[in-house]
């Protein structure tokens, strides 16, 4: 038989175990190891004794929000307050006046000074429109004339703006407030998205991230555009579509359907639909806020911090009637729930749909799944839920963390053994641009867990190398209904792969290993030029 490529000489770890090559026919696998070799082909990729894995998973990132990121004036490195606005009053000299300056990644719990104000932005740039975006997402600190703008008297349920000591707003818009923001910011153009899912998919293919799972589209707090998903069209279109990608529509977006059609998109569109490039996944729905912005709900306050258990952005009652409808629809469902109290009332929702329309394997997401107690793990396994932490969060943002839980919660933060020993699946996942997304670093996150502080945040939930990969890939497959696509290396299962330095599965390896080549469906489309390609 003739193939289309043998990428050979190379440790190929297909999840269980090793074996020493791949065949790619038509974009899949065909063959393994010696009857790879064996095989003639145009195209034989000597890979010189490096290291191929399942090519990497995120299981929940924001591919248009990062993409168009990479044009914003980035904050994230920011350690005090005045450098913020040092950062803003530079982009000014650069943009012509009357125009947006948009910055991003800015964390208070890292910047001396605490949040930016609108009175600092208006010094620094008087004749410009200044957002910043919290590297959480939950929040933005806008300048005095974006404020004049809006429609504060008629702030959305689920958010607030933010007062100072003599009842004035500083500028900040924390969760739904930060819809306010809409008539002068919303929809994205399109070109616009699909510039920014190219530019996002070629960082990602040099991190070896094949397939993604892009955690909201069309409304919402992250959805970019009504005609979100048509963007995704037309970057697969163009060609620029580089990773495979399921797209979690946003509960915003569902509406009833005629005819007894029952709740979901036009033409009765629900997750599954689509192919091995692009695909409607979970409807997408916000429970609470975030840890370290200190608006998730907690059934506990938050330390030092008296009286404040963070909030609900929506309705309860809301929240599960949405999700008792899309389930009886046919939706899988990706609820965000990161505090404890969140998630006792997704999980009492979850419990009742599954209860009042039974339904084999619906998997069921709680992403986040940030701060869960003993008793709530049970029920995620339980109810055959996929929890989707994200491990790099306990280096990037773990210190603000442990600030906001205390040492009584800290062990419950972020868990990911006591999910694999509850027998779930575990998926791998960054949130970027939340923090950086590149899986390597997640991965010896995993399993090491400490903060950039250096402290130790939950040593009972470190995890092997082996099974952070697996989280990365076979896991984040899980999560999307895809693992009989990707997540392994098998006859039949889609060429991609990620070529490493060394072994991620060998802990001592884990600073050491880098990405050399990244193949999707076969082909060859990243090397850092240490493979050598001949006929």
């Amino acid at each position: 038989m003739k193939v289309d490529a043998v990428y050979e000489n190379a440790r190929v770890f297909t999840g269980s175990g090793w074996t020493s090559a791949v065949a790619a026919l038509h974009g899949r696998i065909v063959a393994l190891g010696e009857d790879a070799e064996s095989l003639s082909t145009p195209r034989r990729v000597d890979l010189g004794g490096a290291v191929v894995v399942p090519g990497f998973h995120d299981a929940h990132n924001h591919l248009a929000w990062y993409g168009m990121s990479l044009d914003e004036v980035a904050l994230g490195g920011c350690q005090h307050v005045d450098e913020v606005y040092d950062a803003i009053a530079e982009r000014a000299r650069e943009v012509p006046p009357g125009e947006w300056i948009v910055g991003s990644g800015y964390d208070q719990n890292r910047l001396v000074g605490g949040h930016p104000t609108r009175h600092g932005l208006d010094r620094v740039a008087p004749d410009h429109f200044v957002r910043l975006k919290h590297t959480s997402g939950h929040m933005v600190v806008v300048s005095s004339n974006v404020l004049a703008q809006l429609d504060l008297a008629n702030v959305p349920v689920g958010g607030d703006v933010v007062l100072d000591e003599h009842g004035s707003p500083t500028g900040l818009l924390r969760e739904q407030a930060q819809l306010l923001l809409r008539p002068l910011i919303y929809p994205t153009p399109l070109d616009t998205l699909v510039r920014a899912i190219d530019r996002a998919g070629e960082r990602f293919l040099a991190e070896g991230i094949t397939s993604v799972q892009e955690a909201g589209v069309g409304g919402g707090l992250v959805g970019e555009s009504p005609a979100e998903v048509l963007a995704y069209q037309q970057a697969r279109d163009r060609g620029v579509l580089r990773v495979r990608t399921t797209l979690m529509v946003s509960s915003a977006m569902l509406h009833d359907l005629p005819h007894g059609a029952g709740f979901g998109l036009d033409l009765g569109l629900r997750s599954g639909l689509g192919d091995e490039w692009l695909r409607i996944g979970p409807m997408k729905l916000f429970a609470d806020g975030s840890l370290i912005g200190r608006t998730a709900a907690m059934h506990e306050d938050f330390a030092n911090d008296p009286g404040n258990r963070g909030y609900f952005q929506q309705p309860e009652e809301e929240l599960a009637e949405t999700i008792l409808r899309a389930h009886a629809a046919g939706w899988q469902i990706a609820t965000h729930a990161i505090g404890d109290r969140a998630i006792s009332v997704v999980l009492d929702a979850y419990e009742a749909a599954l209860k009042a329309h039974p339904r084999q394997d619906a998997r069921h997401r709680i992403e986040h799944a940030a701060v869960v107690s003993p008793a709530q793990l049970a029920r995620i396994a339980e109810l055959g839920l996929v929890p989707v932490p994200q491990g790099r969060f306990v280096h990037e943002i773990g210190d603000g963390m442990v600030a906001a839980l205390g040492p009584e919660r800290e062990s419950w933060c972020y868990r990911l053994r006591s999910f694999l020993d509850a027998g779930c699946v575990l998926p791998g996942s960054s949130d970027r641009p939340v923090v950086n997304g590149a899986p390597l670093l997640g991965l010896a996150d995993m399993v090491r867990r400490r903060t950039s502080g250096g402290h130790l945040l939950g040593a009972a939930e470190r995890i092997t190398p082996r099974e952070a990969l697996r989280a990365y890939t076979y896991g984040s497959a899980y999560a999307a209904f895809r693992e009989r696509e990707v997540g392994t290396l098998e006859i039949g299962k889609l060429a991609d792969l990620a070529v490493l330095s060394a072994d991620p599965t060998d802990e001592p390896s884990l600073d050491d290993v880098r990405v050399l080549a990244t193949v999707v469906g076969g082909e060859l489309v990243y090397e850092r030029g240490t493979t050598d390609a001949r006929p």
